[in-house]
């Protein structure tokens, strides 16, 4: 094969393009003469709209559309947004309250969209948001997430949205009852917003006859569904793409108001239309991460083995049910609940609650993190409760190698898994024996060292089955045309590698087709962790398909018969045969014979099981105990990511969720006030990580090959924040705990960590 070698590290194709201003996003493609979309939002977040005059925004210069949900509606728009329902532990459904696509008689929350303005410019548009009359009766506002509160849906009686259990409750308590050792711990999961650097927008046009949608998502064809339900248009009537994409991160997988009334508008004045939210516009209508408090409790025998779990959630769903949540915080929380930790003895409580807030749904990690990092807290505050080492309380209750394939309570079956090897070389890497020196020398200089374990696992989520099609083009190039979507991830780096690799093709050959349902049939887009995985098993099965084509056709070329020809990843060989040759020739001798069945080749292929990637880290921090600044000095990760393809892109993506997870655990906080106004709406209020924030971050692969692919292959999009949350929580409350603060919860910024230090310098005096 060429300069690429399997599993190699080789450095991202579209990176050239990036970093020369060549990326095609959203707002790069709008069509030319595109009028431009502007939404007027809610400025309260609570009451009865009494007023809505658009008399003036309509006469407006340049105002060619103003569009209420009542306009919608009399267009024949299904105004309802989709939304996940759980069943409640009664066996009854979680609350259904209308989600419209323009607020309609009431508003819920601060940057609700009330009323959609197209204009030939962005300041007339603009200008005319300016003429609305709007007013409103206010309400009470509902900030708390907990029962009682002014009724935001009357749906939802106490603004309960859902009471979901999951487990065996009785044995449980039976389990706690008996336990000669139990621990418990309050963990707040402070709310982020996600701030990807393409904010949201779309642009829409009609195409003879036909309605064409252009959004920055995770997956076109999941938005095309939700349109022609909501259009009422034949699925063969739209056509939804995607181009570049600057980053997802969960929030961009679902579909938003503003790409409905977006496509609305192109269909009613036969005129290209364009949307591109601002950057505070985003921090208010986004949907938002996290958000949720948690009680977990432990249940120990004599020996420190853990013989029950038990947790209690309050999640924040915001204002509606957003397309995912009530899942996310449910059986998505559910699948990772127990960790690594060989317990059969479960029980899982979630309730969640309706505020005037924006919506909450995926973010980075999709409830894994959220369970993650409950779980690890809880066992590092066992392990100080019980005077064990963190690291051999782990080890005492990891599952072990021999115990897989193994059945976790929540149902899921892990394939493989060698936890204790992972953390041993996390040992190493970490220089964990040099630890108790770096301590002494902080502490000789007045500061504070602290060190922090987790040791996560993550499942892949999402549609399990993908397809592939690989077309061979006239001028000898290759084009693999995929159902997943790139949002920064380096998919047309790792695909055409990966198809390199199995066939000898040069990979700066192979050009990767995404994000376009006319030329795509159908394709499960990116999120979970799920898109390397499943998109190169169908890749596998394409190949596999293209070898059995071209077999007997170039037996008879060979002058053999076909059981002598075989494929070993760069020729086709036959004993006997001086013609070896590879895929491109094959294909032109192909093209040569009017052999055009030869030239396309498609499949799709399901995984029959998840995998679960997996690993430790271990964060250092150092705080001054005279201002509160905690610097995170040390980070080390060692991960199970089963067989890596490009171990580069790997290590990318872990730094990349690390970093986030630090910007979580020590910068980020969004804050509202008591009337539901967002005090961190700009970059001046909420501070994101920045380069002083991070440390170098050491990675290394420790692999035990997946079982339930034939590639060997876990995944890693989210692994880095799935450990990075309770690593940094679990090394600021090994800093504090010896000065008696046993209570420590994100963001650890210096203000907080601050009074912490002043409430134990208060209490010791």
């Amino acid at each position: 094969m060429d300069k690429f070698g399997k599993s190699q590290p080789v450095k991202r194709v579209e990176d050239v393009r990036f970093l020369t201003g060549q990326g095609r996003y959203v707002d790069d493609t709008a069509p030319e003469g595109a009028l431009h979309a502007f939404f007027f939002r809610s400025p309260v977040a609570h009451g009865e709209i009494v007023e809505l005059d658009l008399s003036d925004a309509r006469d407006a210069d340049g105002v060619h559309l103003v569009v209420t949900c009542e306009d919608l509606e009399a267009a024949g728009i299904d105004i309802a947004m989709a939304g996940a329902l759980m069943k409640n532990r009664d066996g009854t459904n979680g609350a259904a309250p209308l989600r419209p696509m323009l607020a309609k008689g009431r508003v819920r929350y601060v940057g609700e969209a009330v009323v959609m303005i197209v204009a030939e410019t962005m300041a007339q548009a603009r200008d005319a948001a300016e003429m609305i009359v709007f007013d409103t009766n206010d309400l009470p506002v509902k900030m708390d997430v907990a029962p009682g509160g002014e009724e935001i849906h009357p749906e939802a009686p106490g603004n309960l949205a859902l009471d979901w259990g999951m487990g065996d409750e009785a044995a449980t308590e039976a389990a706690f009852a008996a336990a000669a050792r139990t621990v418990s711990l309050e963990i707040d999961d402070n709310r982020v917003i996600v701030n990807s650097m393409e904010p949201r927008g779309c642009w829409a046009q009609m195409e003879e006859g036909r309605l064409h949608l252009s959004y920055n998502g995770q997956g076109v064809w999941g938005m095309k569904d939700r349109l022609v339900k909501a259009m009422g248009m034949q699925a063969d009537d739209i056509r939804v793409t995607t181009q570049d994409v600057g980053g997802g991160f969960g929030m961009k997988a679902m579909a938003y108001p503003e790409y409905f009334c977006v496509a609305h508008a192109a269909r009613a004045l036969s005129r290209p239309v364009r949307w591109i939210s601002e950057r505070t516009e985003a921090m208010l209508s986004d949907n938002g991460g996290r958000d949720l408090v948690s009680v977990a409790e432990l249940a120990f025998d004599e020996t420190n083995k853990i013989t029950a779990y038990r947790v209690k959630t309050r999640c924040n769903l915001g204002a509606y049910n957003s397309q995912f949540a009530q899942a996310i915080q449910t059986q998505l929380f559910s699948r990772v609940l127990m960790g690594v930790y060989d317990v059969q003895t479960t029980w899982l409580h979630v309730e969640g609650y309706y505020t005037n807030t924006v919506t909450v749904d995926a973010y980075r990690g999709a409830g894994r993190p959220e369970a993650i990092y409950v779980l690890e807290r809880v066992m590092d505050r066992a392990a100080r409760e019980l005077g064990v080492d963190p690291w051999e309380l782990r080890r005492r209750n990891f599952i072990r190698p021999e115990q897989f394939p193994y059945k976790a309570a929540t149902g899921e079956t892990y394939d493989v898994g060698d936890f204790n090897k992972v953390l041993s070389r996390a040992a190493i890497e970490a220089d964990q024996a040099g630890y108790a020196a770096r301590v002494k020398a902080d502490a000789e200089r007045g500061l504070i060292r602290g060190q922090g374990l987790c040791y996560y696992i993550e499942s892949i989520l999402g549609d399990p089955s993908e397809g592939a099609r690989i077309a061979f083009n006239e001028d000898g190039t290759v084009s693999i045309f995929v159902g997943t979507q790139s949002n920064g991830q380096g998919h047309e780096t790792v695909y055409a590698q990966f198809l390199s690799d199995q066939t000898g093709i040069p990979a700066d050959l192979i050009t990767v087709v995404q994000g376009d349902s006319d030329l795509i049939k159908q394709g499960g887009g990116t999120g979970g962790s799920r898109s390397v995985t499943v998109q190169n098993n169908a890749t596998l099965v394409t190949v596999s398909k293209m070898i059995e084509s071209f077999t007997p056709y170039l037996a008879e070329k060979m002058g053999v018969e076909a059981d002598k020809v075989s494929f070993d990843d760069e020729a086709f060989r036959a004993p006997g045969s001086n013609l070896t040759p590879t895929f491109l020739e094959a294909a032109e001798m192909a093209r040569q014979d009017g052999r055009s069945d030869l030239l396309s080749h498609e499949s799709r292929a399901t995984l029959e099981a998840r995998s679960f990637p997996n690993g430790a880290h271990v964060a250092e921090i150092v705080i001054d105990p005279e201002t509160g600044v905690l610097t995170v000095d040390r980070y080390t990760v060692v991960d199970d990511f089963g067989n890596l393809i490009n171990p580069l892109l790997a290590e990318g993506q872990v730094h990349g969720g690390v970093v986030q997870g630090i910007g979580q655990a020590v910068t980020e906080h969004v804050v509202y006030d008591e009337d539901g106004q967002l005090l961190t709406a700009t970059f001046m209020d909420y501070a994101l990580p920045r380069a002083d924030d991070v440390p170098m971050i050491g990675f290394t692969s420790e692999p035990v090959p997946s079982t339930a692919n034939i590639m060997g292959m876990k995944g890693c999009g989210e692994a880095g924040t799935v450990g990075a949350l309770a690593a940094i929580a679990n090394a600021v409350q090994d800093a504090l705990w010896d000065r008696g603060i046993r209570q420590v919860d994100m963001p650890f910024t210096p203000l907080k960590v601050w009074e912490l230090l002043q409430d134990d310098a208060i209490a010791a005096e």
